[in-house]
């Protein structure tokens, strides 16, 4: 499985393991994404997603469905049917 974030986009990225005598081999920066089922009130569903620690704290703050909702509104396509 692809190490994506459903709703934010995060992927891995490269970069640079630099020691402490300078000398630099590449490496990747890899998000902590994680596997969490959701209960949407507003459909009586539960919706399971592949998302980003990130992204389970902005769901805490403003819920799952508004989250969703938002994201669309910005044109992000999250694969999650909201109907």
């Amino acid at each position: 499985m692809s190490k994506v974030c459903k709703l934010t986009g995060k992927k891995p990225i490269s970069g640079n393991n630099v020691s402490h005598s300078n000398r630099k081999t590449k490496r990747r920066f890899v998000p902590n994404i994680q596997k969490k089922k959701f209960f949407v009130p507003e459909l009586g569903k539960f919706v399971t997603l592949r998302i980003s620690t990130s992204a389970m704290r902005t769901i805490n703050k403003l819920g799952v469905y508004a989250y969703i909702k938002k994201l669309e509104s910005k044109g992000i396509e999250t694969g999650v049917k909201l109907k």
